[in-house]
């Protein structure tokens, strides 16, 4: 990815520079190849949040609530399995 305008070269606080150097260094990988892995767990874990929130936004709307999932589990599987009988 080339710098832009938009997309500035990505600077790191000193700390931070030194810890990503420091697990790096502990993992023999490149720097490089550390924060690609950092950045791409981050985003996974923003992803993943962002589906929770979809799904309890659903599960809200419907009326659906914690204690209302293990039955309506149950009960889809029920389901499934009648349905292949």
């Amino acid at each position: 990815m080339k710098a832009s305008v938009d997309n500035p070269p990505l600077v790191l606080p000193p700390a931070l520079a030194a810890e990503v150097e420091a697990a790096a260094a502990e993992e023999h990988r490149p720097v490089l190849d550390v924060l690609h892995d950092v950045i791409e767990r981050g985003l996974e874990e923003r992803r993943w949040q962002r589906l929770l929130a979809f799904g309890a936004g659903h599960a809200r709307a419907l009326g659906v609530t914690e204690e209302d999932v293990p039955r309506l589990i149950a009960e889809f599987r029920e389901e499934q399995r009648q349905a292949r009988e």
